[in-house]
């Protein structure tokens, strides 16, 4: 293991430092607690209502594709700082709202930080009472003019939701749409005010004077100073958090330690430590390995790096398959795609998860690595039970590969109880391909939500090759579900809801893609009538 270090990282103007904090402690108890920023608000405390949204600054991997979020030289993200881990931060930038609003006169030095409150230190409490009240930020001065906050407990994390969007639009000289600021809002939850007036303050956002982050460039050279070694090792008391660089280092780290906790977007490890109370007592951080962020395409293969987050990797998916879409942008909230990686939702192997049913229906394979040594294996050969799988000790997933030759028909529907930023009850991913005559060459049908791990309905799939699309031959493979599957009955739904459920949209592919009259996209379904670019 490399010598340790403290946590370093940009906040509120200059470097910090911070060491013999748990590797656990959140990003959200350390401004609270040890900042004493407490704009940014606890809600859920599970990634879910979006009170904590902070925006993290960093550096872009080399070779990287260019996205939205690149903001000269800097990729700004929103997430969730209420399960972040500190350590994560190591080389980066964190803003949060108290580094929006300008001040209009410069403090003198000794004061605090505008926003932040001082620590126990009166004196310089009354001395920046003297100070003229700071000119407010484009997102929040729009949030007061169109009253979009009441009780004020969520606003924060929507005005850094803004933040974000004002960032990444000014840079790319666009303006949103309101659907485009409703899906970047579908990480903030608001109970009092209703999302209106919110909306209308994204728009009006724009009509301000432009005030851009003006200080991306020294930020920039500020994290490229801090980048140092191979790895990134901290320690505090019996626990360890390590951050290989390079894909070797990271191999070998996973070799040596086994038994240690990988974590890639914590979307589900810092429930453990939030939620479930669990130790974590060695802790090995895939974010920082800049060779599994990349997204290639290279002789007909979609190679998805494991590090890559849910936003990039279903960016990319979406692009080659419009149908996707749907389930991008309804695959949590853009905080936690920005977090989550797509492997870590794939070798978490929750038979609920979004992902597996899309990239079984695509025939995606697996790179797994341990070692020096790598295999392929087919996705839908992986699990072995619920959340289990074939990796072997100090092996690791290191990258999808998903053939990019495929002429299938594809459609992917998510069932779920509310329609954004909802765990689904079903989630369906169906291809199909038709010969020359009309007749099923391959199907491959995938269902999450049906058993103790995603799988293929190998019967209903068998039902249909070699028949004509038709009517009939769905209903043979509606049959066959019910002998594919045994549900179960949970919170969500029912054992025979979702096995009706599955059966239904059997039939709701066909009549989108039979050969005689197929439905439009904007005939069934409603998404398809909010983001008509994505109808295929």
């Amino acid at each position: 293991m490399s010598p340790t270090r403290p946590i370093r990282f940009f906040h509120r103007g200059a470097i910090v430092e911070v060491e013999g904090v748990a590797p656990t402690r959140t990003v959200l108890e350390w401004l609270r607690e040890d900042a004493r920023c407490t704009g940014t608000k606890e809600g859920c405390n599970e990634g879910d209502c979006g009170a904590c949204t902070v925006v993290v600054g960093e550096l872009p991997v080399d070779g990287a594709a260019v996205t939205p979020d690149l903001v000269r030289g800097l990729r700004l993200r929103t997430v969730n700082a209420c399960i972040q881990f500190l350590p994560t931060l190591d080389g980066k930038a964190l803003f949060t709202v108290e580094d929006l609003a300008r001040p209009q006169t410069s403090p003198s030095p000794g004061r605090p930080k505008a926003g932040c409150a001082p620590l126990g230190s009166s004196a310089a409490a009354q001395a920046a009472s003297h100070q003229r009240a700071p000119e407010l930020h484009p997102a929040q001065q729009a949030m007061v003019d169109r009253h979009g906050s009441q009780c004020g407990f969520c606003t924060p994390g929507f005005v850094m939701s803004l933040f974000a969007t004002y960032e990444h639009h000014g840079a790319a000289g666009t303006r949103p749409s309101r659907q485009q600021l409703a899906d970047d809002l579908s990480g903030n939850l608001c109970r009092c005010t209703g999302y209106r007036p919110i909306l209308d303050a994204g728009e009006r956002m724009f009509d301000a004077t432009p005030a851009p982050l003006d200080t991306t460039p020294a930020i920039e050279a500020l994290l490229g100073l801090l980048r140092d070694g191979d790895s990134f090792a901290y320690e505090a008391g019996d626990e360890t958090f390590l951050a290989p660089r390079t894909l070797e280092a990271f191999a070998a780290a996973r070799l040596a330690q086994p038994q240690a906790r990988l974590l890639a977007g914590s979307t589900d490890v810092g429930l453990w430590v939030t939620k479930q109370f669990r130790p974590l007592p060695a802790l090995i951080y895939i974010g920082e390995v800049g060779a599994m962020k990349r997204i290639e395409s290279n002789g007909g293969t979609l190679t998805i790096g494991a590090a890559a987050s849910l936003e990039d990797a279903y960016r990319a998916l979406a692009g080659r398959w419009p149908a996707l879409t749907d389930v991008w942008l309804r695959f949590a909230s853009v905080p936690i795609r920005n977090a989550g990686t797509l492997g870590g939702n794939v070798a978490n192997g929750s038979p609920i998860g979004d992902s597996a049913p899309v990239l079984m229906a695509l025939d995606a394979r697996l790179v797994l690595r341990r070692g020096d040594q790598t295999r392929r294996m087919p996705l839908e050969e992986f699990y072995t039970g619920y959340m289990t799988n074939h990796l072997t000790p100090g092996e690791f997933l290191e990258a999808v590969e998903v053939p990019l030759e495929n002429e299938a028909q594809l459609r992917v529907y998510k069932i779920s109880k509310r329609f954004d930023c909802d765990i689904s009850a079903v989630c369906a991913a169906l291809a199909i391909e038709l010969d020359e005559s009309g007749a099923v060459r391959t199907a491959r049908f995938a269902f999450g939500g049906m058993a103790a791990t995603v799988k293929r309905a190998a019967g209903a799939e068998a039902a249909l090759v070699g028949r004509e699309w038709s009517e009939a031959a769905v209903a043979s493979a509606q049959a066959a579900l019910a002998l594919d599957y045994t549900p179960l009955t949970d919170m969500r739904a029912s054992a025979a809801y979702r096995l009706q459920v599955a059966q239904n949209l059997l039939r709701r592919f066909w009549l989108e893609t039979r050969l005689a009259r197929p439905l439009a996209a904007t005939e069934v379904s409603v998404f398809a009538t909010m983001h008509p670019e994505a109808a295929s």
